[in-house]
């Protein structure tokens, strides 16, 4: 179980998201804000040997933007590979969501496309994930979907709401957003998944002044219309920072289905999410068996020592055989430094063994941001799973890779 740093170490990156070319999985893709220019970039981290190299370069700015965070990237059959991110203007304000697709396994990227523009102290965009519909089973397969912060009146009474896009043309465009959460409430950082039959459902967490809530709600024609809101469990929203810590921990779900054939968990959708019900953070998990209409009642799943801080969950679900996978941050091995593990369950979610992805801890001790999350993805012929992770390990904030292998 190697670590391998795969970004320069003269600058800082975080906030990595990976894709595997599920048809030729030696193509993988890493984006990560990456700072070699002084301000906020896309740092492009390919390889073509399954992990074992990796070059890097920039993908270019938007016109009439200054710089661009929050990147995340997927993969399209049969070669493409879709990257969402956050751009914005001088003042910092502004914030649009923008898409970049590459249909030559990221060899090259088509210009960024607009997908919501911001607009001063009124509308600015953040905190977007992208997730395409690759299930061999649904009639929406291909499509590319979008889910993000939608901010407003950022500088007057401020408000949050979920907002959600998709596009039915591999990225060339978007059709209009919707909203899909409540004006009264705040929300932090949706997740999606996709079922077998092409259901797609977004989550978010709410946010204090108000009750924190997991909530979910389900599209059953492609992202077309959606349902009303489900709510899975209250939440317990960590303190940010974390006790001992100077870094931002935002607290936001991760959603996977299972579109495999096992006849055990076909259809499941699960939810991850850090919680602070226990006085301290751990990863809790609740899974619904009927594509999103009912959810488990939640439990932790780091089986990590009691007080330990577990933080920054992500999950993916193999569509080989439905084995479920959740990376995520921890100072369970030499506290307060941090390690990167994989809770991985064989049965649906039932148990988990826990096993750690990073070959040493890393000292985090007074850095004001390590990113708002990590990356990773399957790579379905091999039950290999690969990781991405702001590791200090070199005295700089740089992306590490690493498996299960």
């Amino acid at each position: 179980m190697a670590n391998i740093q795969i970004s320069p170490s003269t600058s800082s990156q975080f906030e990595p998201s990976i894709a595997v070319n599920w048809l030729n999985p030696s193509v993988m893709v890493v984006v990560a804000v990456d700072l070699r220019t002084g301000s906020p970039n896309i740092g492009l981290y390919k390889s073509i040997d399954a992990g074992a190299t990796w070059s890097t370069r920039l993908l270019p700015l938007p016109a009439g933007f200054v710089a661009i965070e929050s990147p995340h990237i997927d993969y399209v059959f049969p070669n493409s590979f879709v990257v969402v991110a956050h751009a914005f203007d001088a003042d910092g304000l502004s914030g649009s969501i923008v898409t970049y697709t590459s249909n030559n396994n990221a060899s090259t990227f088509g210009p960024p496309v607009i997908v919501n523009q911001g607009f001063g102290q009124f509308v600015n965009d953040d905190q977007v994930i992208v997730v395409t519909d690759k299930a061999g089973s649904s009639p929406f397969f291909g499509n590319i979907y979008t889910a993000y912060t939608h901010d407003y009146n950022t500088q007057f009474i401020p408000g949050n709401t979920i907002f959600f896009n998709r596009s039915k043309d591999g990225g060339k465009t978007f059709l209009d957003p919707l909203l899909l959460s409540s004006v009264n409430e705040f929300e932090e950082f949706p997740g999606i998944a996709i079922t077998l039959n092409g259901i797609a459902i977004v989550g978010w967490i709410t946010q204090p002044p108000g009750p924190s809530e997991l909530r979910t709600t389900t599209s059953q024609d492609g992202g077309a219309t959606f349902g009303i809101e489900t709510r899975v469990t209250s939440v317990v929203v960590d303190p940010s920072p974390l006790p001992g810590y100077q870094f931002r921990c935002l607290t936001y779900p991760s959603l996977a289905g299972d579109i495999s054939n096992s006849p055990t968990t076909r259809g499941n959708v699960y939810a991850v999410w850090q919680d602070f019900r226990e006085g301290y953070s751990d990863i809790f998990l609740s899974i619904s068996t009927n594509f999103g209409v009912d959810w488990s009642t939640p439990k932790p799943i780091a089986n990590s020592p009691v007080g330990a801080q577990n933080f920054f969950p992500t999950i993916t679900v193999s569509p080989s055989d439905g084995a479920v996978f959740v990376s995520y941050y921890t100072n369970r091995v030499n506290p307060p430094n941090i390690d990167v593990f994989l809770a991985t369950s064989r049965d649906g979610g039932k148990t988990f063994t826990n096993t750690r992805t990073t070959t040493t801890s890393f000292n985090v001790e007074g850095i004001p941001l390590i990113g708002d999350y990590i990356g990773n993805a399957v790579v379905p012929q091999l039950d290999r799973l690969v990781c991405v992770w702001t590791d200090t390990r070199t005295g700089v904030e740089n992306i590490w890779f690493g498996d299960n292998q």
